[in-house]
């Protein structure tokens, strides 16, 4: 078939001919060179696409296939036709009306169109004759694909990864809002620009796909659209769910505990940090090793090998095992080390401080002001992983050892939760914990809520705390401010400011002086 034309009528009527005496829809797909690449038998209803696993694809080219299939009845293109247009990111799709003589009769036509003020994903022709159908098809579909690489060039985006941030909510109390921008802020902190969040409200969750299927399919369609390549839910998805999603879309696709676990292996510096979030990882991932989740692809590396009578995936999930209680003897000997270093500071006679928060709450920050150190800090969520102790001297002469903890975060996941245990043990042998919340976050409160939760699964929940309200240089109503700290038993302060960390250092002072005197 010539190349310029979408479909000739020589082409259509053997199409609408045999569709009429079949009485089901037929389809091909056809090449730019004009080539049949597949010939579709559908039902009365429909067609099913094939898989077009080896054809090109990306977010600024389509496919190469334009699809050219039959209706047995008067009708537009249907919902099916445009997902499936969109979602497979054909050249353009077109259906000729299979006359009740087997001759065609209408065509109707649509392809995509590039981001757009109206929103819109596709442009659908009136139904026309196909003499009248478009005879410079090549050069149209190369300059549509021109126009879609100018849009995307736009945005100037540095980042690899390109994200569409999605929750489904159930709950019609929850702060949904803020679990995205608290998303946001993890997504930030692993390098990955979000172009878009997407909130849905259901009853319940979809069992496979968390949200409902034909909104997935609008989310993705709008993600290629705006050159998106990674979708990341609020959620932790089952295996069930991943693999659903994969066979859905070719999209990446990661998970809350995924962009967690991915932060905590960039900051993780020290060999006990790196085996702990390795022995996270590895947990994570078990479970999900039969799937061909493209999202899991920065935790497989290193996986591999074969035995004798084993698949690859056995092999896979034996030496993840073995990896895993590898790590677990590891992370016996670090608490037995940590262990061991806690008697050498109990020995010194010092009093403990342990520094706990929500993580970006500035404990480090605040570590660093009151002891003049120099802890990584920055604005980003789990910035530091790696805790930290220093010697904290008083005005009036009284000492104590200062400890920075990596940082809480509601939901925490377990396999990080028990993963870091040995850290989190620091916090058994502390005198005081130091309670460092962000007063200028709007879901302070939630944060103190969800440190506080965790620390009473822990099993230290008893311990003598005073909360610090950071950041208190943010908040312009200082009015509000005192009644926050009197009604939280807090104290201000701003971690960057160090005068203003005079009343909490002679309030930790008055604390620990009576201890020096027991000890």
């Amino acid at each position: 078939m010539p190349p310029d034309a979408v479909v000739t009528q020589e082409m259509a009527r053997q199409l609408t001919e045999l569709s009429r005496e079949l009485n089901r829809q037929l389809g091909v797909l056809l090449s730019r060179r004009g080539e049949v690449a597949f010939v579709i038998v559908g039902t009365h209803r429909g067609i099913l696409i094939p898989s077009l696993e080896g054809f090109r694809s990306s977010s600024a080219r389509f496919k190469g296939l334009r699809l050219v299939h039959t209706h047995l009845n008067p009708e537009p293109l249907s919902p099916e036709d445009l997902s499936d247009l969109a979602l497979l990111r054909l050249d353009l799709i077109c259906a000729v009306e299979a006359g009740p003589d087997g001759l065609p009769g209408s065509v109707s036509t649509a392809h995509l169109i590039p981001e757009n003020p109206d929103g819109g994903y596709w442009l659908i022709s009136p139904p026309q004759r196909i003499s009248d159908l478009k005879a410079d098809f090549l050069a149209f579909i190369n300059a549509l694909e021109n126009e879609f690489a100018r849009t995307q060039r736009s945005r100037k985006v540095d980042s690899a990864d390109r994200a569409i941030l999605i929750r489904v909510e159930t709950n019609p109390l929850s702060d949904s809002a803020g679990s995205l921008e608290e998303l946001k802020e993890l997504a930030r902190s692993c390098s990955v620009e979000v172009f878009d969040t997407i909130l849905q409200h259901r009853t319940q969750l979809d069992p496979k796909y968390l949200l409902g299927k034909g909104k997935l399919a609008d989310v993705i369609i709008k993600a290629l659209q705006m050159d998106a390549n990674l979708l990341i839910f609020d959620h932790e998805l089952t295996p069930a769910q991943v693999r659903s999603l994969a066979d859905f879309t070719e999209m990446k696709v990661i998970d809350r505990t995924q962009v967690i676990l991915d932060i905590f292996a960039r900051r993780a510096h020290s060999r006990e940090g790196k085996i702990q979030v390795e022995l996270a990882q590895l947990k994570y991932l078990l479970p999900r090793l039969a799937t061909r989740h493209t999202g899991m692809s920065r935790l497989t590396g290193g996986i591999g090998g074969r035995g004798p009578g084993e698949t690859k995936l056995e092999i896979n999930r034996r030496r993840v095992r073995e990896r895993i209680q590898h790590l677990e003897q590891d992370i016996r000997n670090i608490e037995k080390a940590r262990g061991q270093r806690r008697l050498r500071r109990e020995r010194t006679g010092l009093p403990v401080i342990s520094i706990v928060g929500y993580t970006n709450a500035g404990k480090s920050t605040l570590l660093n002001t009151l002891t003049k150190s120099s802890v990584f800090t920055e604005d980003l969520l789990f910035a530091t992983l790696d805790p930290k102790s220093s010697r904290l001297r008083f005005p009036r002469d009284a000492e104590a050892v200062i400890t920075d903890t990596v940082g809480f975060i509601r939901d925490l996941p377990s396999d990080l939760f028990s993963a870091f245990k040995a850290t989190l043990e620091e916090l058994y042998e502390a005198d005081i914990l130091l309670h460092v919340i962000d007063v200028s976050n709007r879901s302070f409160e939630n944060h103190i809520a969800a440190v506080e939760k965790i620390l009473e699964e822990i099993g230290i929940s008893g311990k003598k705390t005073l909360r610090v309200f950071n950041k208190a240089d943010r908040l312009e109503d200082k009015a509000l401010l005192e009644i926050l700290c009197r009604r939280f038993q807090a104290v201000a302060v701003s971690a960057l400011q160090p005068e203003s960390l005079e009343p909490l250092l002679e309030l930790l002072e008055e604390i620990i002086s009576p201890q020096d005197a027991a000890r």
